[in-house]
């Protein structure tokens, strides 16, 4: 294994050495009761990953305890997406319900200690009962039953005689233990329900801490990884099979991160909400985060493993951003698929002076791609380019057909506008144009220098597709609920226009459509009647710093909108020779991850700003960071020698950060204060104070202080939602203006929780 080991196979191998286990076994266990989204595929890879890894398996169990919501389709769902991603389970499918008899005996076995007994109070009693996070509980009268008396109850429970909620199996653990979740935990309720798999064969079901940890039990299971919600559960877990002195060895619980993704909701809830309120067209919508909606956008299981590879298992829970798992499917297509052209807003362009057609060949794949094939393109007279190429009354810096500026076709000749038409509305519908007969590509003698190439299609032979373009579902970083949701998500285009060989040929179902992004045949309603495209993700911008410029001056009459931020999406360009050997210094020696390598090889301004910047400081990865998203965005704006910091600044803001001396948000600020005054950072965080705070005797108060103004929240912290954990650590930076160490507070503010 790499010496970069994430803690949890850390934790495996430390087994491994102490003999502790022969083989490792983990298990993927989802409840059956939605489609799987991005974070079980994290689940996923980590425990089918673990695995694989150290020469065991995982089993996939489906924790179907809940006859209400549960459903074949689900577990066809989970089965699938498993399969997708690359792996295998070992044997058969399992189920908990295949357990129900062995955990009703255990059940029975608690009783029989006296550990466990049937409570007839009402489930208002039971919270009353319950008690606070500073008050104990207070244990049911009927907690005095006798053995007998509760294994009389249990079994009538079991035939069906009584009804839902009239008794429950509880676990008689303390009614006064700090962690709320022993104060007696339901084991068993009744619900007369049929059940998928069992039918009615039970009216009693196990709850979810029971059955989990003794089906993990039964099943041989060594690690059960789970996510943080359940890190309070863990003492239940362990409980239970303490308490009925099994056998070893037996399985112990380890916690990590779920997975956060901005613009993005996965509460199982919220998407059913979505799906079944016809806010989407299904769980495999390809706008929603569900792994069969990935698959029917198009994204491939190689760029979501890579995804979860590059997010990496932590203990903290953090919001990854979207835009890195849009980076990923992009870096993988880029190294697969072809090339085509689609005109996905057409205007006709005539070539006045061109007679008769011919046929250009023209590779799918560029020099960079180690991949073979071409296609042939039609040419003729009459061709349709991109409404948006061409620009009558063009703005700074525009450099692509205009009534004075020619340009290339792809593959083809360079043109020339002669004439304009437009409708009685004064909207263009063709343009009449002239072409240089000596410049066609690859062979151009004509001397005609020109500023870009257009993508376009032959109007006869090409063909006709529905292309869906795909935005956020979400319009807001953090959406709540229905009113957050984007309104255009959605974009149907009925009359694009495709080259002939994609439709004809079939040479993949993937395909780059240049300068407008990656597109997959819709797998469910593609047909060669109609043609279907789903757009997977876009290119990367290759004119936003000039757009950005001129935003306030665009006005394009072409689509007769008053004001328009003027976007050229281009495809990128391959990396030059010395490009190549830069980014792979950047990844390979300096651990850069893709992204900001390719960020900072692209752009001479910040490369050269980077490499002046490490010789002040060796601190690649920070220095990296700050060069590639916060120099970046001023360079967008300005010319390097209109700034007002240098890289020695940087180094020295790069430095504090490393040595703890501020935070990465007191960093931002400083930035800021950089960029308006060029002070050294040093100077700006002794003028306004900003050193970070770190001594566990000054945050501990403010933690304390907190803590008593908000019992409600830790009440329900400790009842399990580890939501409100973000809420303590938000209100100790906010009371110290964000001068606390985060790292610090994290630590103590858990320990002050547990």
């Amino acid at each position: 294994m790499s010496e970069n080991k994430d803690f949890l196979r850390t934790i495996v191998e430390k087994d491994l050495e102490s003999n502790k286990y022969k083989q490792i076994i983990t298990r993927f266990p989802p409840e059956p009761n939605g489609f799987p989204h991005i974070g079980h595929a994290k689940s996923i890879c980590i425990n089918f990953g673990i695995a694989r890894d150290y020469d065991g398996f995982c089993n996939l169990r489906m924790d179907d305890t809940n006859p209400t919501t549960e459903d074949t389709k689900y577990v066809e769902a989970l089965k699938d997406a498993v399969q997708w991603l690359g792996f295998k389970w070992k044997g058969e499918v399992k189920h908990t319900s295949d357990y129900f008899p062995k955990i009703y005996e255990y059940a029975v076995k608690l009783i029989k200690m006296g550990k466990a007994y049937v409570d007839s109070i009402s489930e208002e009693q039971m919270k009353e009962y319950r008690g606070t996070v500073t008050e104990p509980g207070k244990r049911s009268k009927y907690a005095n039953r006798t053995i007998e008396e509760n294994l009389e109850l249990f079994e009538k429970m079991k035939n069906g005689e009584f009804k839902d909620a009239e008794h429950v199996l509880r676990a008689k653990i303390d009614m006064s233990a700090a962690n709320m979740k022993l104060r007696d935990p339901l084991l068993y309720r009744i619900r007369h329900a049929t059940h998928f798999r069992t039918k009615d064969q039970w009216c009693i079901y196990p709850m979810y801490d029971f059955a989990h940890c003794l089906s993990d039990y039964i099943e041989g299971v060594t690690h059960s990884i789970c996510t943080l919600e359940f890190e309070n559960n863990r003492d239940i877990y362990d409980w239970v099979l303490d308490a009925l002195e099994l056998q070893p060895p037996r399985p112990y619980q380890h916690e990590f991160a779920r997975l956060g993704v901005n613009y993005t909701v996965m509460s199982k809830r919220k998407l059913l909400e979505l799906v079944n309120e016809n806010y989407v067209n299904g769980w495999d919508d390809p706008r929603l985060p569900t792994i069969a909606g990935y698959k029917r956008r198009g994204y491939t299981p190689e760029s979501i493993l890579n995804f979860c590879d590059q997010i990496g298992i932590a203990k903290a829970n953090s919001m990854v951003d979207v835009s890195q798992l849009e980076f990923c499917i992009r870096d993988d297509l880029n190294k697969k698929v072809p090339r085509v052209m689609c005109v996905l807003d057409p205007i006709k362009v005539t070539i006045e002076n061109y007679e008769g057609s011919e046929e250009i060949e023209a590779s799918y794949y560029p020099h960079d791609v180690p991949k073979e094939g071409s296609r042939k393109l039609p040419f003729s007279s009459e061709i349709y380019i991109q409404r948006d190429d061409f620009m009558e009354n063009p703005i700074k810096g525009y450099n692509r057909l205009t009534p004075e500026q020619p340009v290339r076709l792809r593959y083809a000749y360079i043109i020339t506008c002669k004439e304009v038409i437009k409708d009685e509305n004064g909207n263009i519908t063709e343009i009449k144009a002239e072409y240089a007969p000596n410049s066609k590509s690859g062979h151009d003698t004509s001397g005609i220098k020109v500023k870009s190439a257009i993508h376009w299609v032959e109007a006869k032979q090409a063909k006709k597709v529905e292309v869906r373009l795909y935005d956020r579902l979400y319009k807001n970083e953090a959406p709540e609920g229905l009113e957050d949701l984007n309104p255009n998500s959605l974009t149907i285009i009925k009359d694009a226009l495709i080259e002939p060989a994609v439709i004809n040929e079939k040479a993949d179902v993937r395909f780059q459509f240049e300068r407008e992004g990656y597109f997959y045949a819709d797998p469910v309603d593609y047909s060669d009647d109609k043609p279907v495209f789903n757009k997977i993700v876009g290119l990367k911008d290759s004119w936003a710093k000039k757009s950005k410029k001129d935003e306030s001056k665009v006005k394009t009459q072409t689509t007769q909108k008053a004001e328009k931020k003027e976007v050229i999406h281009g495809e990128a360009e391959p990396l030059t020779a010395t490009q190549q050997k830069l980014f792979d210094r950047y990844t390979n020696e300096l651990k850069l991850n893709n992204e900001v390598s390719n960020i900072l090889t692209r752009d001479e301004q910040l490369s050269s700003f980077y490499e002046q910047a490490l010789k002040e400081l060796n601190s690649p990865i920070s220095l990296a960071n700050i060069v590639a998203n916060d120099v970046a965005k001023e360079l967008k704006e300005k010319e390097i020698n209109e700034l007002k910091f240098n890289a020695s600044h940087i180094a020295q803001l790069a430095k504090m950060i490393d040595d703890e001396t501020i935070s990465s948000k007191i960093a931002k600020q400083v930035f800021e204060q950089m960029v308006k005054s060029g002070d050294e950072p040093s100077k700006i965080v002794e003028d306004k104070g900003l050193v970070q705070i770190s001594d566990p005797n000054t945050i501990l108060p403010i933690i304390d202080e907190i803590i008593e103004k908000n019992p409600e929240n830790v009440e329900k912290f400790k009842a399990g939602n580890q939501k409100l954990f973000g809420f303590f650590i938000g209100q100790v930076l906010k009371a110290t203006n964000g001068k606390a160490n985060p790292k610090v507070v994290n630590e103590l503010v858990a320990q002050k929780l547990k």
